[in-house]
């Protein structure tokens, strides 16, 4: 039997192995956050058209590349990722679901949502990868 002294020791392991503090359970980043995260850390790469990373992005480049490497596989275009995607409305988004620009049939540009209105997105040729105010209303959000 262990002593009371274990108990709390291997409870404190145990909550610092699973990320947690003081035992108090936490959720674990879900897929979404995770992409988040990787698309953030390509602030400042050079937008490419067709790139895809490591370094180099287009729009659809930036998204497949932040969600590979959080663990799920997209298609390679914006208009296919929006194929592909659950559907959500405005009031349901959540940080890391993807944000597309154009109609249902002509999606032309897409990027991950930050929260606050914001996106991560690689926006067209000469600029970089980069956190931005959502500017239009006309847009369309999506959940791998």
């Amino acid at each position: 039997m262990k002593t009371r002294a274990g108990i709390t020791v291997a409870g404190t392991i145990a909550a610092l192995l699973v990320g947690t503090s003081a035992g108090t359970a936490e959720a674990a980043p879900s897929l979404g956050q995770k992409a988040l995260s990787v698309a953030k850390a390509q602030k400042g790469d050079r937008y490419q058209w067709g790139g895809t990373g490591p370094s180099r992005f287009d729009c659809s480049g930036l998204t497949l590349y932040s969600y590979k490497k959080a663990g799920k596989k997209l298609p390679r275009t914006a208009q296919q990722q929006y194929n592909k995607s659950k559907k959500v409305s405005a009031k349901s988004r959540k940080p890391g679901d993807l944000v597309f620009f154009g109609g249902s049939r002509s999606i032309y540009h897409v990027g991950i949502y930050a929260g606050s209105g914001k996106i991560w997105h690689a926006p067209k040729p000469g600029t970089r990868v980069r956190l931005e105010k959502i500017w239009t209303k006309s847009v369309r959000y999506g959940r791998p």
